[in-house]
């Protein structure tokens, strides 16, 4: 997608313009010269006929100009108008263009802006939303008659200065384009998406931003002693992946922030066997590593000034003689211990190798990401990320980037008795399951154990990463949850220094 900025007099060949509509329209800027692209019926449709109601789309012809149609979304008060509408309005936006099949598209910038909300701003929001509104899976099935059609140009018609709108608009459509390609990796079925595959896109991702990666295989995860990665993997025909990633802003590669990401492509629960309705949908299982492929996607594209190394441990977790079991005690990369009480708390264990081997190669602070608990889900529903943490202001610093990105985090606690059920076993330094209640903390806070006192915040998207019904921005699957926090934590340390 081509994004241009233009200014309000100049020839657009756009087939539709997009307009955010809020009350009281005659005092968005520039609103008479816009107006008279209708010849006068404008004043009666805004009274008798259009809804200044959030998410109200309807489309119009424009009856004068050059552009043939105007499409309409409700804002309700331009007063109260923040940027989640604005981000949530151009999602539907691009949904409806796919729908209409549109091929160049034109925004009323000034339409989606308020005292709050800049050119700048809207711009940004209108490349991201749009971008992540107009995703689609390109299945499997063999034969469709629907013709594809893709927006090809979209132009940005304000008075502002065209340089820093595009700027704006450019940083706007990368965050998006990274989301949709976390999704794509979340909808792969695990037959076509394995370790190696995920390992594979990984490479390429690394060759095509000039990051340093290394690819661990089976042998050299026996050589270092990854004794939790390996015991998930021992039940399955394919080879297990260690990704690593770095990016490295300075020559000297200091104070490296690490994302860690749970890959498991399938996973059955082992032993620990899954029910047959639980067990549809965990092709998804790599949700984490799909959002720090996806972040690593923005940091190679906006070359941010801090040093990050992604680490993403990458397996299935199958049924066979040789699969791990309930009373298995195995010997981690850190050298503790653990007593396997449920084959299906696999997550926590890959997790566990992979935050050591990022302290191992020099991180200073780690964000881990998994799918990891159904607990999440109980406890916060499907539309909100859990977290853990051992660091306040590292915490108060994420929850900054989340809100800028509009992905709601909560965070739970977790105690000195937590802590004491973890380590509660006759036979091993830890247990990887000491119960149903507290289900997300116990899965979060094994990883801190292995984290100790480097800096650390879990998130657990269990419930955020998949959805089951189409949405705001775009069809049921895979949401590329918290690939754009993720990076805006990233921008934000990088600021911060």
């Amino acid at each position: 997608m081509n994004i241009s900025v233009q200014n309000n007099e100049q020839k657009n060949n756009a087939e539709i313009l997009i307009v955010g509509l809020t009350r009281h329209p005659e005092n968005t800027k520039g609103w008479d010269g816009f107006a008279e692209r209708f010849e006068g019926k404008l004043q009666d449709w805004v009274k008798n006929e259009l809804s200044f109601d959030k998410k109200n789309i309807i489309t119009y012809p424009a009856l004068a100009g050059d552009i043939p149609r105007i499409m309409f979304i409700g804002m309700d008060d331009r007063k109260k108008m923040n940027e989640d509408d604005v981000r949530a309005a151009f999602g539907l936006a691009g949904k409806e263009l796919v729908k209409k099949k549109i091929k160049n598209a034109a925004i009323y910038l000034d339409s989606f802006q308020n005292e709050d909300i800049t050119a700048e701003d809207a711009a940004y929001l209108a490349a991201e939303g749009i971008g992540m509104g107009m995703y689609s899976f390109a299945d499997y099935k063999t034969s469709s008659n629907e013709v594809e059609v893709e927006l090809e140009t979209l132009s940005l018609l304000t008075e502002e200065n065209a340089e820093d709108i595009e700027a704006a608009a450019r940083i706007g459509q990368v965050f998006g384009e990274s989301v949709n390609e976390a999704r794509t990796l979340v909808n792969m079925p695990g037959n076509i998406l394995t370790a190696t595959a995920l390992a594979d896109y990984a490479q390429e991702l690394g060759e095509q931003y000039g990051f340093e990666i290394d690819i661990l295989d089976k042998a050299q995860m026996e050589e270092l002693g990854m004794g939790a990665i390996l015991a998930v993997n021992q039940g399955s025909v394919e080879e297990p992946r260690l990704i690593v990633m770095k990016y490295k802003a300075t020559e000297s590669f200091e104070d490296p922030l690490a994302l860690v990401g749970k890959g498991i492509t399938f996973d059955t629960g082992g032993y620990s066997l899954k029910p047959k309705d639980g067990i549809v949908g965990m092709k998804g299982d790599m949700g984490g590593a799909a959002a720090v492929l996806g972040a690593m996607k923005i940091i190679g594209e906006l070359k941010p000034d801090k040093n990050v190394i992604a680490v993403i441990a990458s397996t299935d977790n199958m049924v066979s003689g040789n699969a791990f079991k309930p009373d298995d005690v195995i010997t981690s990369l850190s050298g503790k211990t653990i007593e396997i009480l449920n084959t299906d708390a696999e997550g926590r264990l890959v997790l566990a190798d992979s935050v050591t081997y990022a302290k191992q190669m020099g991180a200073t602070r780690i964000i881990d990401v998994a799918t990891l608990t159904g607990g999440v889900i109980v406890a916060l529903g499907m539309d909100k990320t859990g977290a853990l943490t051992n660091d306040e202001a590292f915490f108060e610093e994420f929850l900054e980037a989340s809100n800028e990105t509009g992905e709601f985090v909560w965070r739970l606690p977790l105690t000195e008795n937590d802590k004491k059920r973890l380590r509660k076993s006759d036979v091993a330094d830890l247990n990887n399951s000491p119960g149903r209640d507290g289900h997300m903390i116990f899965g979060g806070g094994f990883v801190g154990e292995f984290v100790e006192d480097t800096p650390w915040i879990h998130l657990d998207i269990a419930g955020t990463s998949f959805t089951s019904a189409a949405h705001d921005f775009g069809p049921k699957g895979g949401t590329g949850a918290m690939v754009r926090t993720l990076a805006m934590m990233v921008e934000s340390l990088a600021d911060g220094k």
